[in-house]
């Protein structure tokens, strides 16, 4: 089902809102994930896979705290 029109009214944040709320749990919740991942590999003695566990950690950690900025300036109003 797809909306041209947000539906903040049934949630009370506007889509936008939620979206990077969304995307900001969803980065962090991956790099809590990848650690699982990281250790998993490190266990196995595999350093290549852990290392790239290890580059999408990062990815998602630069992609949450670039979320949040936004977060922070759209909801703050600047």
């Amino acid at each position: 089902m797809t909306s041209s029109t947000e539906t903040g009214g049934v949630t009370g944040t506007a889509d936008k809102d939620y979206n990077l709320i969304w995307y900001v749990e969803a980065c962090l919740s991956n790099a809590l994930k990848l650690e699982q991942y990281v250790q998993d590999a490190e266990r196995a003695k595999d350093t290549e896979v852990a290392e790239l566990f290890r580059k999408a950690q990062a990815d998602s950690r630069k992609g949450a705290e670039l979320g949040k900025e936004l977060l922070r300036k759209r909801l703050s109003g600047s």
